[in-house]
């Protein structure tokens, strides 16, 4: 492989209504095999599949570099949170269980806990591998089929993982991938023999998804943007804070839903923060993906390079300042010459009614805001259609509980941020989408309940 930016990769074909249909109805007939399967035979073919990954880990990683554009270090960490995703869903698919509850006069009833059928799964660009991963794992657990749509700007290491579960003996088609844009969508979300759609991708995108799903009263599961506060205490571990606001915000190019890009800081440590988050954020390396001490890569594309460039000049305009960064990166090697390179900002002297507070650039760009007291800074924090994710970092573990506790977000950071362990749910508040991937709350989304109700004497008549 070589990073090639700019530069056409490879042509496929976009599914049409025909292509869709037949993905559909492949995936419906493995469902009827892998239905029936016990959970623990389920179990075997997830940690097998996981097995390929893990052993495959640095072939698939340079595929996501060059498939995304985020750095080889990065795609690593992808990789390794996908092979411990399935590992995890393995290690559950053998206890789903449902419940016993004993009757009067020795009557009982218990409830069985089902698989859906056809789920589809919608992925985006930022994490493709990973998505897919999030997505399946639970869903084939509960015994349920897929069919898997990646963003037309990253459609290559799905495929990967296609093969990947089909040599780890899934039956024929029940994890199928189509390819295409919003057409293709609309074909899987309008299918009749679809059951639930999972979805990652923009708000206005999730809203069609969930229309579409209403008319045909399936299930969705939305997982969708943000711009999430995170906060900083003067009586935080400043070195640390630091370093979780370059996670919150510099990750994947910025390019992270639940990134915390409105930094507040306490006013007595605004300065101290301010200077040393410049200071590092000047020093991280941008450059080839595929080299070991690259820390930040290419944005997915041209035009939402130029998206994040007019971000940042309406910020200026508006009365922020750039104390670093912001402008187009071109690096020394010329085959990197026409990629979509930029330096990764920090705006200050930001106010909560600045447009690049309110909405999300999805770049690398942070901006920082002053705040004076717990009670100002929490209403600050909520006043956002999104709640996907918060922060906060302090010594006070009290107030870091009670803080984390009244922000109005599905998944929050205490003296950390962006880690994503699968054992934990994920998933939003608010605009940001609803339902949870990972976790064991996933299962309650892949599955549906069915009450049987036993009577062990004569039935009673009223008639």
């Amino acid at each position: 492989f070589k990073m090639c930016p700019g530069r056409v990769i490879s042509k496929l074909l976009c599914s049409g209504e025909k292509e869709v249909d037949l993905a559909v109805q492949s995936a419906k007939a493995a469902f009827k095999i892998w239905s029936q399967m016990s959970g623990m035979e389920r179990s075997r073919v997830l940690l097998e599949a996981a097995r390929i990954i893990r052993e495959q880990r640095e072939e698939i990683a340079t595929l996501e570099t060059i498939n995304n554009g985020k750095s080889i270090f990065e795609a690593r960490v992808d990789i390794d949170i996908s092979w411990q995703c399935l590992e995890y869903y393995a290690g559950l698919a053998g206890s789903l269980a449902g419940e016993h509850i004993q009757l009067p006069g020795g009557s009982f009833g218990y409830t069985r806990r089902e698989p859906l059928g056809v789920c589809v799964g919608i992925g985006a660009w930022n994490y493709p591998f990973q998505i897919a991963c999030w997505k399946s794992a639970p869903a084939l657990a509960c015994g349920n089929a897929m069919v898997f749509k990646p963003s037309p700007f990253t459609p290559i290491s799905v495929v990967r993982l296609a093969e990947i579960f089909t040599e780890a003996g899934v039956p024929k088609g029940l994890f199928n991938v189509v390819q295409g844009g919003a057409a293709t969508g609309q074909f899987l979300c309008h299918h009749p023999d679809v059951a639930k759609i999972s979805f990652t991708g923009s708000v206005p995108t999730g809203i069609k998804v969930m229309e579409m799903a209403a008319k045909g009263v399936k299930p969705v599961t939305l997982e969708m943007g943000g711009k999430s506060p995170l906060i900083i205490f003067s009586d935080c571990a400043l070195e640390n804070a630091v370093n979780g606001a370059l996670m919150a915000n510099f990750l994947t190019q910025g390019e992270v839903c639940c990134n915390g890009t409105r930094v507040f800081v306490e006013r007595k440590i605004l300065d101290a923060f301010t200077k040393e988050v410049v200071k590092r954020t000047q020093k991280i390396k941008i450059g080839d993906p595929l080299l070991e001490d690259t820390r930040m890569g290419a944005l997915i594309n041209q035009p939402h390079l130029d998206r994040v460039q007019g971000f940042i000049k309406q910020a200026k305009e508006q009365g922020a300042e750039v104390l670093c960064g912001g402008d187009l990166y071109v690096p020394d090697d010329p085959k990197l010459k026409n990629g979509y390179y930029m330096r990764p900002c920090v705006l200050g002297n930001c106010t909560d009614n600045m447009t690049c507070v309110k909405e999300e650039i999805f770049g690398p760009v942070m901006s920082i805001l002053p705040f004076d007291t717990e009670e100002e800074v929490l209403e600050r924090a909520n006043n956002t259609k999104y709640g996907l994710a918060g922060g906060v970092f302090t010594r006070d573990i009290q107030k870091a509980h009670r803080v984390v506790a009244a922000l109005k977000a599905g998944m929050c950071f205490i003296n950390n941020y962006n880690v994503s362990p699968v054992e934990l749910p994920f998933g939003g508040y608010k605009a940001s989408g609803f339902g949870r991937e990972n976790g064991r709350a996933a299962i309650e989304y892949y599955s549906q309940l069915k009450t049987v109700c036993v009577e062990m004497g004569d039935v009673e008549s009223v008639f």
